[in-house]
């Protein structure tokens, strides 16, 4: 029988005939899935001169490091990441808006975000509310898979021709703010006086603007605070957990709700990071093919009430499509960093921004532990109004200072001194003027002028050992100061009881010509030296905190009795001696008195546009009010406790009058009788 021929002249066995038809089968679904895929993965690239124009102008991020009990070393926790380390991610949910639940599915993909989802959120590890140090270690564990990425886009806006922006977007997990939310999308923007990448390249930026929370800051190409590397790069600096962008190194107060409200510290020693560049396509439909998760609608982090909530995405930004309306009704001049502190306590914006700190931390345990939040402040203030209750306030006689009064007595005795000799007691006070002067002047010196500044430019300003320096520096004179100005006080008060009218000048030189001034110097010395080696154990902090009452008579010792050092130091604790509780109470309500003049400050800073320098110097005038009233009341109480010592007179029963027992003989300063 014939052989079937084959095209090369003979015909193949069935079997390899059946092969055959297999394989080409197989190559055609191959070819068809490698298209197929190739379609999928391939971006739609962005023209050339985009990516050129988004290589060119390619920022620098320097992001601070920040001392942290989660890591081992210091450093930034966060980095701008590459967004797709969260899509295929086990440890990533994506959720939905209608229960608590509300669990769509785990390691979502970028195609399931292009669908939009609103109010769909996508929900990290860890708890917002309470993250301790979970989101750092999971930014840990994913951020070294890939490198720091932004991504560029170049964009106009129709109506608004001749000019042209480029856009970086950075993504972080977490804002470790005051307002702690996952997910972090902040970005910066150049504008061109361009209606093409390439006219833009030939002529260069016009101005930029960085995103600081709810509003951007503008500068001008070529301004002095704008820092630009290579003639082209600008440089970054995100805050301290927040991530709002900043043009310099610096201590940054935020007051309105466009800004946000406390404190941004972009304050170096920093790491420099030079984001990997995805430039993104302009058009929707080309953007949405290379990045799906660009149609994403819902929030990039979990969705809790008001200011805890994650971020919408770069799309549902206005700056998306009218990045140039944006720029002209969002962008401000400049953001305020916080002025150098002068004498401890003096500066308002230094109590903002730790009354802030606190406020938020606050909050946030309210919405953590809400019972047990209620139950705190309930205890706090049924302790306070019990306190206030547990005194007498009336009468209270200023002069005839030798004698008994209730601490409440004392408080309201200060104050009517204070108001009947304003120019002796405001004189006094306004000793803290030049002493924050000086403070102010010594830091300078010792930081830019001295060998110290090569140590501030290389670790920072926020460096642990410039720290110490720079707060030891000013508790140093803040306290001798304040010190000097209590014995001062003192010796006015007694010379008014006696019935003369001394000036402000003539206090301050009986302390210099009796020579009182190194007797204050050394006991203050020997008490800070005791307070540093109390506070560095940390367990015998409650010690510290006894001797601060122990010994707060000591400098109204030295200036109303002329005793040296150490027997300043046993004589308020002879008289403290029995009665600390109630030294504790008028010691305590003369230190709240010192917050008056920063809290007057803090209103001031948020309710009016004063500039911040102003503000700190209301306030520092407020506080050369207050401390001279400090100072009465602990002189007030060293001649309470006195008359209690030497007459040994019994407590009163409650609701009697205190004022009757009173200490007989001389009360010229230096020529009382001792205990």
């Amino acid at each position: 029988m014939p052989r079937a021929t084959t095209l090369g002249g003979r015909c193949p066995a069935p079997g390899a005939l059946a092969v055959l038809v297999w394989v080409a089968l197989v190559a055609a679904l191959w070819a068809a899935t490698a298209g197929s895929a190739a379609a999928q993965s391939s971006e739609p690239a962005a023209g050339p001169d985009e990516v050129a124009l988004a290589e060119a102008y390619a920022p620098i991020v320097k992001l601070r490091n920040w001392p942290d009990a989660c890591a081992p070393e210091d450093g930034p926790p966060y980095l701008p990441i590459d967004v797709d380390l969260l899509f295929g991610n086990d440890e990533v949910a994506l959720r939905g808006p209608w229960d608590r639940t509300n669990l769509v599915g785990v390691a979502p993909s970028a195609e399931d975000l292009s669908r939009g989802l609103f109010d769909y959120h996508l929900d990290f590890p860890g708890d917002t509310l309470d993250p301790g140090c979970t989101f750092e270690e999971w930014a840990a564990r994913i951020q070294p898979l890939a490198p720091p990425t932004a991504y560029a886009r170049v964009v106009t806006e129709e109506g608004r021709p001749g000019k042209l922006a480029l856009q970086y977007w950075f993504y972080y997990v977490f804002n470790d703010w005051k307002n702690k939310h996952e997910g972090d999308w902040e970005m910066i923007q150049i504008v061109f006086d361009a209606d093409t990448p390439a006219e833009a390249l030939a002529r260069g930026p016009s101005e930029v603007g960085y995103s600081q929370h709810s509003s951007a800051e503008q500068a001008d190409w070529g301004a002095e605070k704008l820092e630009i590397v290579d003639g082209t790069h600008p440089v970054v600096y995100p805050a301290q957990g927040s991530q709002a962008n900043f043009f310099e190194s610096r201590l940054y107060l935020m007051r309105s709700q466009a800004e946000g409200v406390g404190c941004d510290d972009t304050r170096g020693p920093s790491t420099t990071v030079r984001p990997e560049i995805r430039t993104i396509p302009t058009a929707r439909a080309d953007y949405l093919r290379a990045y799906p998760w660009l149609g994403f609608d819902g929030r990039w982090g979990e969705k809790q009430r008001s200011f805890f909530n994650g971020p919408t995405g770069p799309n549902d930004k206005l700056q998306w499509t009218r990045p140039i309306t944006w720029s002209e009704e969002s962008w401000r001049d400049k953001s305020f960093d916080v002025p150098a502190s002068g004498a401890l306590g003096t500066s308002a914006t230094d109590i903002f921004c730790s009354s802030v700190a606190v406020g938020s931390e606050v909050l946030r345990q309210v919405k953590v532990h809400p019972g047990r939040a209620l139950l705190v402040l309930g205890v706090l203030a049924t302790l306070l109004l019990w306190a206030l209750s547990r005194t007498v306030w009336e009468p209270a006689a200023p002069l005839r200072v030798g004698r008994r009064r209730a601490w409440g007595q004392s408080m309201i005795a200060a104050s009517q001194m204070m108001a009947r000799y304003p120019r002796t007691f405001l004189g006094i006070g306004l000793l803290f003027i030049p002493v924050g002067i000086l403070i102010t002047l010594l830091q300078y010196l010792l930081f830019r002028v001295t060998l110290f500044e090569a140590l501030v430019d290389e670790a920072g300003v926020s460096n642990s050992f410039v720290n110490t320096l720079a707060l030891g520096l000013g508790l140093l004179f803040t306290f001798l100061g304040f010190a000097l100005m209590q014995a001062a006080t003192a010796w006015a008060v007694v010379e008014i009881d006696t019935g003369r009218t001394p000036s402000a000048i003539s206090a301050y030189r009986a302390v210099f010509r009796l020579r009182r001034l190194r007797p204050l110097a050394i006991a203050l010395a020997i008490v800070i030296v005791v307070q540093v080696v109390l506070d560095l154990t940390v367990v015998l902090i409650p010690v510290s905190i006894y001797l601060v009452v122990w010994w707060s008579l000591f400098a109204v010792s030295v200036g109303v009795e002329g005793r040296p050092a150490r027997g300043a130091l046993r004589r308020s604790g002879a008289l403290v001696r029995g009665n600390w509780w109630r030294a504790a109470a008028v010691v305590a309500v003369a230190a709240a008195g010192l917050l008056i003049g920063p809290a007057v400050g803090v209103i001031a800073l948020l309710l009016t546009g004063a500039a911040f320098d102003l503000v700190n110097m209301i306030a520092a005038m407020v506080y050369v009010a207050a401390l001279p009233f400090v100072a009465i009341a602990l002189t007030y109480l060293y001649f309470d406790l006195r008359v209690r010592h030497e007459a040994e007179a019994t407590l009163p029963v409650p609701g009697a009058e205190v004022l009757p027992q009173e200490l007989s003989g001389s009360l010229s300063p230096g020529d009382l009788p001792a205990a």
